[in-house]
Parts: C-alpha cells; structure tokens; sequence
C-alpha cells in the first residue's frame, strides 16, 4: 500500500513518487473531484506532501503506514487544511483541534493527499463528485470523495464515516473495499457530528488485506484475529422483508452468490429476521433526525439560510420530535439490538451477509442512493465490511456486505476475504 521507496527504504518513500501521485490527482481530479475543490492549490499540496515526506526521514523502525498517501472525508479536521463539511458555511465554524484518527495516521507515518469531498454535513445534498466507473452515476454517499479517490487510484487509502451508509454504499457503488467498524471503534472527536449515537469513522481501500493494516492502527485496542477468524465462518442469510427491499438484479446476483458459496463449502444458514422492519426504520430515523438537530442547534439558528435544501428539512423534522420520542426511540434500538443478538446466538451465525446496496449506483447526482441495506447493521452498532463482488448488467459494481458481531472487528476481515474468495473460485 506504501508509495515506491529509494532503494534504502530506511530513508522513506521516494520523492518522485510524491510528484507521481500529484500528478495523477491533477489529471484525474477534475473530471471526478473527490478532493475538495480549494481546500489548497495543486502547488500547495505537493510542498505540503514533500513536507510531510521529509519529516519521515529516518524513523526508526518504519510506521506501519510508511508514506501511505490518505484521503481525508471534510467533515473530519485536519491541521492545516480547512474543514467545511460539504457546506457554504464559514470554516471558522468548525475550528477545533485535529482529528484523532488523523493524529493516528500521521503517527503511523501516512501522508495527508488531501479533504475528500462529503454530502454537506454527512447528511443527504451531494457534493459533485462523479462515480469513476461512469461519470454521470452517483459515487453514494456521503462518503463520496473518499469511495472515488480510491477506486480512481489517486489514493490507496481514505478515510469516511458512516451514519446509517456512508461508508459501505459507496465503496460498494465504486468498487472498492469498505469497513466499517463496531460504534465508536475508532475514536470520533474533531469530527462534525451527525448523530452523535450512529457516527462511526470507516476506512476505504482496494483490498481487505489494506483494510485491516488500517484498521489496526486506527481502531482502539486492536488485537490480531486468532487463526481460527482466517477460516470459513457460518453465513447467515437475514430473509425476510429486509432482504426484500434489495433491487430484483442485486437480489438475483447476491442468491447466485449464496449459492456459490454453499457449493464452495460454506455453512450457510437462513433465518427470519427484521420481521417488523419497517417499524425499524422509522425507530433509527426518529433518532437520526433528533441527533442531527441537536448537533446543529448551535449553526442552524445562525447560518440556516446557508443550508441546502435536504440539510435544512432534517434538521427541521428533528425539531419536531419530542424529546419522549426520541426516548422510545433509543428503547426500540436498544430491544432491536438484543433480539439481533439473540437471533444471531441461536442460529450460530458468525457472518451475516446481504448485498451491500440496493443495486449499482443509480444514473444522475442529484441523489447518493439508498441506505436500506445497511440501516440495520448500523442500527445495531455491528461491524460492516464491503467486498466488491459481481457487476450489474450496465457494467457497474455490485458489493457484497458482511457484518458480525460487535467487537468482533479483528475477525471481521479475515471472515470477508475468505467469503470474496469463495465467491471468485465458484463465479
């Protein structure tokens, strides 16, 4: 995943290959823009990124994400660089100190490519970043810079977050490797809240192996998966009205799939579950929208003129919840997550799998899809990660979602890749 080294690796990645990915961004980006367009000139950044290079010189022993250039979703603060969150409102609004995920990278020796551009506020108005795969679809969202920055190659790692999909629908619309993992893994301060009790930062890469090496260095008290997490897990297939919100193309693959998987000699295991769907829904949205009013009763009261049209309408519903909603909204999540829990205990599940989206990404930007099919993993607070798997009959990716257990993120990945390869040996 690192940038090419001088043939003594002990002093750092080549400045060469700084000037290469600059250059690859300057001809890429415009046509895309998943980097946010004047957080700083193209001659800044390349100074900045040899500045940054420099200051590896001779650490010893080598970080783990040795000269890793990273992209950094703008709603979470970087020193140095502005933070907007997607919006036209000043950046002074959101000044605070840097990021503890970013501190985290950059002790780990990764080098800051830039601010990804986000849905404004991590909420539903897209930014204009296109989908790399084709340019007049969605990327998703809100995570949109960060999915695109990695699928089109200028970087091989970026950062996001995920409030009910952000992070798995993108990746899964570009085709690239999202994980998203357990509530709070990776610590959220210095980032623009949304709501606050979903918020989790994700990772983007090209492969689940680049997943995890981030992962280890940025989620709390990571430990190595046991031996036995590189092996088959027990799949779960959640049937049911969940499953059924999926498109009838990404169901038809992602039962190809499943079948594929059982021939490959995986135990697979189909179970009832979210019987009450739509109930859970709107219990996560009564909580979404309330959260998302509070973090911007600050802003909102100054600055809502500022606010686009679908950041405006849902600061206002959540207005209009009362607090003893919002209550029983947290009891229902609560009770959801427990009979999750025991769902998954009595049938021995260790992987839940479902398609990571409705579909591909749909035709036009004016939208950044839809999240169903991840709501109930976030709702539960569980650990997702999206392999990219098959592609739609217009030529765009498919991802393929698998999610376990909370705490279960060391396992995660090691389960995922064994579940991608097995659907490569049989398809």
């Amino acid at each position: 995943m690192a940038v090419e080294t001088t043939p003594d690796e002990t002093a750092g990645p080549a400045p060469a290959a700084i000037d290469a990915l600059c250059d690859r961004i300057d001809a890429l980006d415009p046509g895309i823009h998943a980097f946010v367009a004047g957080a700083e000139s193209a001659g800044a950044r390349r100074a900045r990124l040899h500045d940054e290079l420099r200051a590896l010189h001779g650490r010893r022993p080598l970080p783990p994400l040795h000269g890793v250039p990273v992209g950094v979703k703008d709603i979470i603060r970087v020193a140095g660089l502005p933070t907007r969150g997607g919006s036209r409102l000043p950046p002074e609004v959101f000044d605070g100190p840097q990021a503890t995920v970013v501190d985290r990278l950059r002790a780990a020796g990764a080098l800051i490519a830039g601010k990804t551009v986000t849905a404004e506020f991590a909420i539903l108005a897209p930014g204009p970043t296109r989908n790399p795969h084709a340019p007049d679809h969605t990327p998703g969202g809100s995570s949109s810079g960060s999915a695109a920055a990695v699928a089109a190659g200028m970087v091989p790692l970026a950062i996001g977050t995920q409030t009910v999909g952000s992070v798995i629908r993108p990746a899964a619309y570009c085709g690239v490797v999202g994980f998203k993992p357990t509530l709070h893994r990776i610590p959220f301060d210095g980032v623009i809240p949304n709501a606050p009790s979903y918020d989790t930062l994700g990772i983007f890469a090209r492969t689940v192996a680049e997943v995890a090496a981030a992962a280890a260095v940025l989620c709390d008290d990571w430990q190595p998966a046991e031996e036995a997490a590189r092996g088959r897990p027990v799949l779960g297939v959640p049937d049911g009205p969940y499953l059924e919100r999926a498109g009838t193309q990404a169901r038809a693959v992602f039962e190809g799939q499943v079948a594929a998987l059982a021939g490959a000699g995986f135990a697979v295991r189909r179970v009832p579950l979210f019987a009450d769907f739509a109930r859970d829904v709107a219990d996560l949205f009564t909580v979404n929208r309330y959260e998302a009013a509070r973090s911007h009763a600050a802003w909102f009261p100054r600055y809502g003129a500022l606010y686009r049209e679908q950041s405006a309408a849902t600061v206002r519903q959540g207005q209009a919840i009362t607090r003893e909603g919002y209550q029983r909204g947290l009891r229902a999540r609560e009770a959801f997550r427990d009979r999750l829990t025991r769902a998954t205990e009595e049938a021995g599940v260790d992987v839940w799998i479902s398609p990571a989206a409705t579909g591909p990404a749909p035709y036009g930007l004016d939208s950044t899809g839809d999240s169903i099919m991840c709501l109930p993993w976030s709702n539960a607070g569980w650990p997702a990660l999206t392999v990219p798997a098959g592609r739609a009959a217009n030529g765009l990716p498919l991802g393929l979602q698998c999610v376990s257990r909370a705490g279960s993120d060391e396992r995660l990945p090691g389960w995922a890749a064994a579940v991608a390869e097995g659907v490569r040996t049989e398809g």
